[in-house]
């Protein structure tokens, strides 16, 4: 179980995670101020917090990466989805740190 407040080990993207990336890329599009015809999520963190915060490595084509971070409510909140940060462009070789 993760500690409360850190970053879990990386995992692979799961349908889960891809789920929250096609939310999310329209307001990709609008803080990067581009259109991205591949948004497909490789590889992501989570970390617990009033909720939880998805750290995503999400490949956008031409051997260029975003890392997103979606913050997720509680369940009782809504469980709605907030893209909070972004850092672009990123390589495959960037590992997905606290941002």
């Amino acid at each position: 179980m993760p500690m409360c407040g850190g970053l879990t080990d990386v995992k692979q993207a799961d349908e889960e995670v891809q789920k929250i990336c096609d939310a999310m890329k329209p307001h990709a599009e609008q803080k990067t101020g581009r259109n991205f015809e591949v948004f497909t999520a490789k590889s992501y963190k989570t970390q617990l917090v009033a909720g939880t915060n998805y750290f995503i490595k999400v490949y956008v084509g031409d051997e260029e990466y975003v890392h997103l971070r979606v913050y997720e409510k509680l369940p009782c909140d809504g469980e709605e989805l907030e893209l909070t940060d972004l850092q672009h462009p990123k390589s495959q070789y960037d590992s997905i740190e606290y941002f």
